[in-house]
């Protein structure tokens, strides 16, 4: 049996029979379901339903009899929900920032965290003999409690979206975690109660979507837990186990919209296990074992099954019938609404969205995901950004010009999308400094015609992103500022400037985040306390920007502050080393794909291009690359030059010298593109 339950609040429940659907129970509709879990006691089948919705936790029997209403203290709506059985019901549930641990509905233990939870679980209590709670946390980071305290932090590359027990129990010793992050990475961690063990950890070479879902289950049957691996890219995948070290990629399959949940089975058929995976806008998909094709003894492939065939039949049928119905009900909405006493109302559609930094070429994807169809995504920005082209991205982009000066209009683009687009994809880069708003208007195939408007802030030091550590050994410059701000006041500032920190005031007298520009890889430390903050950064433009802002910020609240700054000469000398390659790189491209239309005429021309030397020889070769290279990052170069000159400017900008009037030159020696002389000219400048 099958038990789902969706947006709607919506339990529905049933088996397959025949390749029919046969439901066993269904609930009606409430609050928006946001998990659902599997309990009952140790050792006995898990045919309990627990659900959460809003602050409550509902139980059902896998007949549909409601058992259990508990109603949490919790302020806000539960985000995730663990179910364990030892003597009772074990809830472990999880609010933004607050984790509670309920024993047979009593209050147990409650944990604040210093960023958003986004899953929990608990190691299995019969292995390791007791309650090891483990929270998932948006700043990149594994907290593992004991009772109502930390027990220590696992730090993991990516922000973690999912955890999962190894194996479905932790595997042999009950202490192995896997975790899957939003940035599409997977890792084993065993958790044991004095410090962690990382296994095993797997990148996201090919570049797919983060992870979502994860469930262990022997899909192919040789004895051994495959994982089931479901990303917000529709990606399903299975990794298994070939030798008992790293998991190695075996099947893939590409769903067109986000895997919401995955689980291993038998449903359908005895005897064949298959794969359920639960997608964004309420499709269930099953892929199953069950040979399609049918062989016969010389090993050659028959045709379809007698039994595929009727099945495809009957789906066919089902198609028609349903598109039938939709033009009847379409042509009766047509009608009605010619009338005088009709009413129109809006249709509520949700988006689910994700805007988020790509740590590999600096720029942020825009995901945007609708139920129904997406007609056109208009996309709007009141500071400069690039629009980067996304291979998955299928929807014609056309701009339109608009006027920067009175209303700030920096873009204006619309995304028209192919017939059944449900999901799109959008990168943009922006440049640190200047901050507003993107806003999206997504207007879904539905009638009457509605938009919704979602906005996303474009921070000062945009392309920042936290990191665990940095490198001390840098040459750093200070800003420190001192007034009569709260701490939640200068915290606030610090949010307003950069990505990826909590909305909520940290706990405690004083913090310290550490960031790197993941366009150049400079970095920052910021600390900060009631009434005073220190920056420290490699880059003399960061800690200007920062300066900018901040005066900014506290002015509007009319607050004083007295800012003072070390600036360290030798950092100017470091970041440019920093930005030099990539400038040679990105020059050396644009001269090639500038070569190339040129050199395709001699090819034409002489037939062959034996006689050319060998560097011009292998840039027509690799022409198809290079061109494809450029047009995936337009402005590149004009962003590196940008931010050299904004080098430049800064470095004075601290002495109290305007150098505008040199900028000019400094462009003439960046074309030279020669290291030590742009070194030599920012020195006796």
């Amino acid at each position: 049996k099958v038990v789902v339950g969706d947006q709607d609040g919506v339990i529905t429940c049933f088996g397959i029979k025949k390749g029919e659907a046969v439901p066993v129970f269904k609930t009606l509709p409430g609050q928006k379901i946001a998990r659902l879990e599997l309990g009952g006691a140790l050792n006995t089948p898990q045919e309990k339903i627990f659900v959460a919705t809003g602050s409550e936790v509902r139980g059902f029997t896998k007949r549909g009899k409601q058992f259990l209403s508990f109603e949490t203290n919790l302020t806000e709506s539960i985000k995730a929900m663990y179910v364990w059985h030892i003597s009772g019901a074990d809830l472990f549930l999880c609010a933004s920032y607050i984790y509670n641990h309920y024993c047979d509905c009593k209050d147990q233990h409650y944990y604040l965290s210093g960023d958003k939870i986004n899953d929990v679980l608990c190691l299995p209590v019969d292995k390791v003999n007791c309650i090891t709670p483990v929270l998932a946390c948006q700043d990149r980071v594994l907290r593992v409690l004991q009772g109502s305290d930390l027990l220590y932090e696992v730090e993991v590359p990516g922000p973690p979206t999912v955890l999962a027990l190894n194996s479905g129990n932790g595997g042999d010793s009950g202490e192995e975690v896997v975790y899957g992050t939003s940035d599409g990475k997977l890792g084993l961690i065993q958790v044991t109660g004095s410090k962690p063990i990382p296994k095993w950890e797997i990148g996201n070479e090919k570049k797919r979507g983060g992870i979502l879902c994860i469930d262990s289950f022997d899909i192919l049957g040789d004895g051994v837990k495959e994982l089931l691996v479901g990303r917000d890219d529709g990606m399903l995948e299975i990794y298994n186990f070939e030798t008992a070290d790293d998991p190695v990629l075996r099947y893939d399959h590409a769903l067109s919209e986000s895997i919401t949940s995955i689980q291993g089975g038998c449903v359908g058929k005895d005897g064949y296990d298959e794969i359920l995976a639960s997608t964004y806008s309420g499709w269930l998909t099953g892929l199953t074992t069950e040979p399609v094709h049918r062989e016969d003894g010389s090993g050659e492939e028959l045709k379809l099954s007698q039994e595929m065939q009727s099945k495809i039949s009957s789906l066919r049928n089902e198609l028609e019938h349903l598109q039938m119905k939709v033009l009847q009900e379409r042509e009766k909405y047509q009608q009605s609404s010619q009338s005088s006493t009709a009413v129109s109302s809006v249709p509520a559609f949700s988006v689910n969205d994700k805007f988020m930094l790509n740590k590999d070429d600096a720029s942020y994807s825009l995901i945007l995901e609708v139920q129904t169809a997406i007609d056109n995504v208009l996309v709007q920005s009141d500071v400069p950004i690039d629009l980067l082209d996304v291979d998955k991205n299928s929807a014609v982009v056309s701009f339109s010009s608009c006027d920067s000066e009175p209303n700030s209009n920096f873009l204006l683009a619309t995304y028209r999308c192919q017939a059944n687009t449900m999901r799109l994809e959008l990168k943009v880069r922006s440049i640190e400094g200047q901050y507003g708003t993107l806003q999206a208007y997504v207007t879904p195939r539905i009638q009457p015609k509605t938009c919704q408007v979602h906005q996303y802030q474009i921070k000062p030091l945009s392309l920042h992103q936290r990191t665990h550590s940095i490198d001390q050994d840098r040459p750093m410059n200070t800003l420190t500022l001192k007034g009569q701000f709260s701490f939640a006041e200068i915290h606030s500032w610090v949010v307003f400037c950069l990505p990826e920190v909590p909305e909520k005031t940290p706990a405690g007298e004083s913090i310290t985040f550490y960031f790197q520009n993941t366009f150049l890889g400079t970095q920052l430390e910021s600390t900060y306390r009631k009434g005073e903050g220190c920056f420290k950064s490699d880059n003399i433009s960061t800690i200007s920007i920062l300066k900018d802002v901040l005066s900014k910020e506290a002015t509007k609240r009319k607050i004083n502050l007295s800012i003072s700054y070390d600036i360290n000469e030798e950092s100017v000398r470091h970041t440019l080393k920093l930005i030099h390659p990539k400038l040679e790189y990105q020059q050396l491209l644009a001269k090639k794909v500038h070569l190339i239309d040129a050199l395709r005429e001699l090819q034409v021309h002489e037939g062959n291009v034996d006689f050319l030397l060998p560097k011009y020889r292998s840039i027509l070769e690799e022409a198809d690359q290079l061109l494809e290279e450029y047009k995936r990052q337009p402005a590149h170069l004009e962003r590196l030059y940008g931010m050299i000159t904004d080098l430049f400017i800064d470095k004075f900008k601290f002495k109290g010298t305007n150098v505008k009037t040199k900028v000019p030159l400094l462009l003439e020696i960046l074309d030279g593109c020669d290291q030590d002389g742009l070194i030599a000219f920012f020195e006796a400048a």
